[in-house]
């Protein structure tokens, strides 16, 4: 090997040293956040050695496929971040310029149509990850102590995840999504109390407006990002500290302490990303077969012929709200609090679901309904609502929101006073 040759790698190999010297472990962290480091990290060592020795770390023996939903909604959140984050640079947030961005963005830029729709698409199935996933700890009583804390802020996750969809509906300033949002400011209006003040607040105008975008714009991306990464790292650090629930009946374990427990790497971190592969295969899929449908330019005077909502939790929402009407929408959302107060009330050790008639059949309640208010709700088509609230058939008249105001008769020729010449002058 030549003289330079050699400096250069013994160079090299010192730069490695003083760099794995200097660098605190603790670093490390960002890659257990992404999910890639399972175990703890020791600070202690220097960092590829604190790397390695996180690398070993064992899982319960329990910790399988099914575990796999909570993984699979946390990556489509990182999905619609960095999408989001793309779309925000040509995205102009402003009634007038809202929906040629969205057009600029399908039309002009290099694959923003496929960044667009793999947004749309992760939006929608972000949800019934979710959902799974809570549905799996719900039936599985894994909300049980120690961890009923780490329920409720799953429940927090899930209604950021709402929130994310609702506050980014408007933002497409169409006509789906201008009067989907009507109806759903509209019916948030109605419910007692606070329903008034939260209207206000959403609209920031009598009608939902350019105030209005510019409202949600900043929840979507300034207020809920912060909110939602506040609440990741509480949920981690709680899944960690517990490791994962075992089923009911099965001998007890902790993570990292049982030479029979899964080891993190190869096992569970081949297993993440096979499914993640899978997941963005099926995201690019669907955006590519069934792209989100943009419409005519938000008009708050004219409602569409025919409305259909692009997102499961307006399909959810618009099919109680037809069909069962407002009772019947607030007992849904009354028997979802029951599920959130849940940890408060079922204190019992028991975990079979056989031995819990009550609670299982309130789960099986409420996500055998949504299930089907999403199928009804993808085939309902109706216009916003009327004064009264109720939904109107879409062949149905319906008045737009606000004031009717008369129409304006077109001004009269001016007809120069007697007396006046030519085009000025004076009398």
């Amino acid at each position: 090997m030549p003289l330079s040759w050699r400096a250069a790698a013994a160079w090299g190999k010192r730069f490695r040293d003083d760099l794995k010297a200097s660098t605190d472990a603790s670093l490390l962290s960002i890659l257990r956040f992404v999910g890639l480091l399972y175990g703890p990290i020791d600070s202690r060592l220097p960092i590829d050695q604190a790397f390695r020795k996180s690398l070993r770390y064992r899982l319960s023996r329990h910790a399988g496929w099914r575990h796999a939903f909570g993984g699979i909604a946390y990556l489509l959140f990182i999905i619609l971040v960095v999408t989001g984050t793309l779309l925000s640079f040509y995205y102009r947030p402003s009634a007038e310029e809202a929906y040629g961005s969205v057009q600029h963005i399908v039309s002009g830029v290099t694959l923003g149509w496929l960044v667009r729709d793999v947004h749309v698409w992760a939006a929608n199935l972000v949800v019934f990850a979710a959902l799974v996933h809570m549905g799996r700890v719900f039936f599985g009583a894994a909300y049980k102590p120690p961890r009923e804390t780490n329920w409720l802020i799953g429940l927090l996750l899930l209604f950021v995840i709402f929130a994310f969809g609702a506050t980014g509906y408007l933002l497409p300033w169409d006509q789906w999504s201008y009067w989907t949002v009507t109806e759903g400011v509209h019916v948030l209006g109605r419910i007692p109390v606070i329903g008034g003040a939260l209207g206000e607040l959403l609209r920031g105008d009598p009608i939902i407006s350019g105030a209005t975008l510019s409202r949600f714009f900043a929840f979507h991306v300034i207020v809920l990002p912060w909110v939602a990464m506040g609440l990741l790292v509480l949920h981690f650090t709680l899944v960690r500290k517990h490791g994962i629930a075992r089923p009911a009946n099965a001998a007890p374990d902790h993570d990292g302490a049982d030479e029979s427990g899964v080891p993190f790497f190869p096992n569970h971190l081949l297993r993440s990303l096979i499914v993640g592969v899978l997941v963005v295969a099926v995201v690019v899929t669907m955006a590519v077969l069934y792209p989100r449908e943009i419409t005519a330019p938000a008009n708050p005077a004219q409602p569409p012929g025919s409305l259909m909502s692009t997102w499961v939790v307006a399909d959810v929402s618009r099919a109680l709200i037809y069909y069962l009407g407002g009772w019947g929408f607030g007992g849904f959302l009354l028997l979802g609090a029951v599920l959130v107060l849940l940890p408060l009330f079922d204190r019992s050790p028991e975990r079979r679901l056989r031995h819990r008639p009550v609670l299982a059949s309130l789960g099986i309640i409420f996500f055998l309904g949504f299930g089907i208010a999403w199928a009804a709700g993808r085939q309902l088509r109706s216009v916003p609502v009327a004064t009264s609230g109720e939904l109107r058939p879409f062949a149905q008249p319906v008045a737009p929101p606000g004031l009717t105001l008369p129409p304006i008769a077109p001004a009269a020729p001016a007809t120069p006073p007697a007396g006046a010449s030519g085009t000025g002058g004076h009398p």
